[in-house]
């Protein structure tokens, strides 16, 4: 044995050489909050989460939906950046952080956007809700209206402010949902989360700065918003860029505002790290191709018309399995675009998405003849 051992060594080192690096992923951060979500904003999966369908007081971050309704508002022209707001004497005494403006003054509708989503400031959020909607309490409606629409199934809204109310609740991961749907929505307006700092007044007599400490810490980071009450805790959505791919975290209920920002890093490194991006399908990309009965032609590719995203652990995009699922035959005539079954994306034996399998062509009926030797032979095989 001792003589064969040098002819063995070099045999066993080449193939120890030869053989694939296994990708090596770690488990999510454990962070000290009370929850938290690592959302891929393109394919819009949950990367890593604590607790992100528990209901969380948000804070703060509910000034993410009044920023939202507030550019819908916008878009459809119901008001304008240039109006003049009267603030009520209700905006102004609004507890909380402000932006200082007066009661009774006229304050341009530019400068309470910039007011409530720079500087948090609660008296410019109010008086945003009451210009859009007369009230606070009507236009906490349509933030819950929206929601809706955006999916947040756990979520309700009762003020425009992130104030505590025990009807007023969330969770990380509709936080999220939120986030996504108002970047991709509002490509544009979005920008000023990113702002650092806001000056308010004609003479510019009051200078803040930006709550998100995550703008400084990752200059890949674009905003979102924080959020804090003494029941609440301190409360982050973030969001940074790199490499064209954007990720958004979520935590709520840190111990401190640095604290809310370290963790927010902390999962955006892990996701940028550890994680990819493969897209996957479209209608040159067909799944399989699947027999046409009674048809023009014999077969017809099947897939999925618009190419998707999938984000899965880095270096096993060649562990994705693409499974097709057809239900009964395909009988022509055939519409493309038409189900014929689900396609099933899974990795490690781990389903990651289940999709409507549809025709990429239309297919026509055949000629009498060839119908009708189908016709004999599915009454054949029953």
């Amino acid at each position: 044995m001792k003589r064969l051992f040098p002819i063995l060594l070099p045999c066993l080192l080449a193939l120890l050489v030869s053989l694939p690096a296994r990708a090596l992923v770690p488990e999510p951060p454990d962070l000290n909050v009370n929850s938290f979500v690592l959302f891929d904003f393109q394919s819009g999966q949950v990367i890593a989460e604590k607790n992100a369908h528990e209901r969380v007081e948000p804070a703060s971050i509910t000034k993410i939906m009044t920023a939202f309704v507030a550019f819908d508002e916008l878009q459809q022209g119901h008001v304008t950046m240039d109006d003049d707001v009267l603030i009520s004497e209700k905006a102004w005494r609004t507890p909380g952080s402000r932006t200082f403006v007066e009661v009774g003054k006229k304050v341009g509708f530019r400068d309470l956007l910039h007011g409530s989503i720079t500087q948090s400031g609660n008296d410019a959020t109010v008086a945003i809700a009451e210009h859009i909607a007369g009230d606070e309490s009507v236009f906490a409606q349509l933030m819950n209206q929206h929601a809706q629409q955006i999916g947040m199934k756990d979520t309700h809204f009762v003020n425009a402010t992130g104030l505590p109310d025990p009807e007023h609740y969330t969770t990380a991961y509709d936080i999220a949902l939120l986030a996504r749907a108002l970047i991709q929505t509002y490509p544009e307006r979005y920008k000023i989360f990113s702002e650092r700092e806001f000056t308010f007044g004609h003479r510019g007599e009051i200078t803040q700065r930006n709550r998100n400490l995550l703008l400084q810490m990752d200059s890949t980071a674009d905003g979102i918003k924080t959020g804090h009450t003494e029941s609440a805790g301190y409360c982050l959505a973030g969001s940074a860029i790199r490499d064209g791919r954007r990720l958004i975290s979520v935590v709520m209920g840190a111990g401190g505002p640095r604290q809310r920002a370290q963790d927010s890093k902390t999962l955006l490194d892990y996701g940028f790290r550890f994680f990819e991006n493969v897209a996957l399908f479209g209608a040159e990309k067909p799944v399989s191709q699947i027999q046409v009965w009674q048809g023009a032609v014999s077969e017809v590719a099947v897939g999925v018309p618009a190419p998707i995203v999938l984000t899965v652990p880095r270096g096993e995009a060649d562990k994705l399995t693409v499974t097709p699922h057809i239900e009964g035959r395909a009988i022509a005539p055939l519409a493309a675009g038409q189900q014929v079954g689900t396609v099933t994306l899974s990795i490690n034996d781990q389903t990651l998405r289940t999709l409507p399998l549809q025709t990429l062509q239309p297919v026509g009926e055949g000629s009498l003849l060839r119908r009708l030797i189908d016709a004999a032979r599915l009454w054949l095989e029953g």
